[in-house]
């Protein structure tokens, strides 16, 4: 995903001054307004910068670690004869267990 810039620093948004007109907003509520704007963009900032710092840290453990062995997955042949193996399994315990009942 690409990283997108900024289009204000929160220095840009406090020294940011608006025009007063004869019904304009009240200058002291768009300045609380505005303050925490700053407080929460240097909040989303510090954690931009932790969550990349912590991603760094990750990918470096994950380059040094010795690489993770996956299981390996049965080949359909080798699948084949365990399915076999079992229904032979299966039958001979049939026999076994029922013996002469199944040939009646």
């Amino acid at each position: 995903m690409p990283v997108e810039k900024f289009n204000l620093t929160s220095q840009e948004i406090l020294d940011k001054e608006f025009k007063t007109g004869m019904r304009g907003y009240s200058a002291e509520e768009v300045d609380q307004f505005l303050d925490l704007v700053i407080k929460d963009y240097n909040t989303y900032n510090d954690e931009i910068k932790q969550l990349k710092a912590s991603i760094s840290r990750l990918e470096q453990r994950l380059s040094t670690e010795t690489p993770v062995v996956k299981e390996t997955v049965e080949a359909p042949e080798q699948q084949g004869t365990t399915n076999y193996d079992i229904l032979k399994r299966l039958s001979n315990l049939e026999r076994h267990v029922f013996g002469s009942k199944m040939n009646d």
